[in-house]
């Protein structure tokens, strides 16, 4: 394969500053609220100022070989239990060498054993007293992956991602030059995709409502209750729907590098845990009814994200299935259909909306006390927004005339009738 000329992220220099800013935000994350209140400070409202008093800790607080190996014990066991538990086989997409990959689909199974090995031989409450030193080391545990990914894509015959096969090292890093790096059958990319931390990130919250219990004497507060419930109801989805992240772009176009390396190790379960974190030692204030309220409104995105995703998938799988069959696309000179009705008729990127709002109910669980816990919803409105353009410039290559008839056909983006 070519060597490719086109830059996403800032190039080499918007790469390098992610590589070394994004860790910076998951440790700011915690040190601009440590364990909560009992450390004597957290960021209120949304008055930045009084970062100037936020505690810094030294070395000793940040990195323990113990937190390590934790973090190394629950990738290996992880592996252990995809080696062990029964699967069924999943096929992903043709590649451009014509191969089509055979994955073992088993996270479903592999989500509820986890659970119960770590609710009854765990002390889970652990994982709120050691937060800090388990965040740098998933952070260095993804460093150290991303090292040996990047070296051994320069294997004799390792399919290389368009997008990260460059020339330019420390870019070539970032996005990852081997598009689906096996040890055996044993794909690491899909792996880390959905294990460890997602469910890690399960494990974290349920650590959290262990420590409020403690602290509480036994009572959990219903904003703990909703978070946990919510945020388990994403991981699980995903788990149940595994196969489903075959033909998603992290899988079929990007390499795997440290972007999705740290992004999936280390990002997804130390920052999307930020709400429950809070909620250990901090009273959201707010009356069952505005719960309720939100709760109802995390449903309905819910909802709209579930429904949207799996209409397109069953339009992939079969486009002829009593439940499709109906839909309206658009046939390419590709030879591949764009729907344009249903779900995706209201909207290109229905499904991100449906998404964002059943997260921003996770921050809307725990209050008004402060900005920190609206760090998800501020975050990926930003991420969504920046991959759909990825996915537009994608699309606007790979069919050309087509999707400008297909955007004429359906041209909100995330909201109909709005934007």
């Amino acid at each position: 394969m070519g060597k490719t000329t086109e830059y996403e992220f800032g190039g080499p220099i918007g790469t390098t500053i992610n590589m070394i800013v994004l860790p910076l935000v998951v440790v700011f994350l915690y040190l601009a609220c440590p364990n909560g209140e009992s450390s004597g400070f957290c960021l209120r409202g949304v008055d930045v100022f009084q970062l100037k008093h936020m505690p810094i800790p030294g070395l000793s607080q940040l990195f323990s070989l113990d937190a390590f190996a934790m973090c190394a014990g629950w990738f290996l066991f992880l592996v252990f239990l995809e080696r062990i538990l029964p699967y069924k086989v999943g096929q992903g997409v043709e590649l451009s060498n014509g191969q089509r990959l055979k994955y073992r689909i088993n996270g479903h199974l592999t989500f509820w054993v986890s659970l119960f090995v770590a609710e009854h031989f765990i002390d889970l409450s652990i994982l709120y007293d050691k937060y800090l030193e388990l965040a740098v080391a998933a952070i260095s545990l993804s460093i150290l992956l991303s090292v040996y990914l990047y070296l051994s894509s320069f294997k004799k015959g390792a399919l290389l991602a368009k997008g990260g096969n460059t020339g330019c090292a420390p870019y070539d890093f970032w996005m990852g030059r081997e598009l689906n790096p096996r040890v055996g059958d044993f794909d690491l990319k899909v792996f880390c995709e959905l294990r460890p931390g997602l469910i890690g990130w399960m494990l974290l919250n349920l650590g959290m409502l262990q420590k409020q219990r403690q602290l509480n004497n036994g009572s959990v507060s219903t904003s703990m209750l909703l978070v946990n419930a919510f945020q388990g109801l994403y991981v699980w989805d995903a788990l149940y729907n595994e196969e489903a992240v075959l033909t998603t772009m992290d899988v079929t176009t990007d390499g795997f590098g440290y972007m999705l390396c740290f992004g999936d190790l280390a990002w997804v379960p130390f920052t999307y845990s930020l709400p429950a974190r809070y909620l250990v030692t901090h009273n959201a204030g707010l009356s069952d009814e505005i719960l309720l309220a939100f709760a109802l409104l995390g449903m309905l995105g819910f909802y709209v994200f579930r429904a949207s995703n799996s209409q397109k998938d069953a339009f992939r799988r079969d486009p002829q299935s009593e439940e499709v069959k109906h839909l309206k696309y658009l046939k390419t000179e590709r030879g591949t259909s764009l729907i344009v009705s249903g779900w995706w008729g209201l909207a290109r990127k229905i499904n991100y909306t449906g998404d964002w709002f059943f997260g921003l109910s996770w921050s809307l669980f725990t209050g008004f006390g402060s900005i920190l816990t609206y760090f998800y919803p501020i975050y990926f409105a930003a991420l969504l927004a920046h991959r759909a353009w990825r996915d537009d410039h994608a699309c606007s290559l790979k069919y050309g005339a087509d999707w400008k008839k297909f955007k004429e056909m359906v041209p909100y983006v995330f909201f109909p009738w709005l934007f």
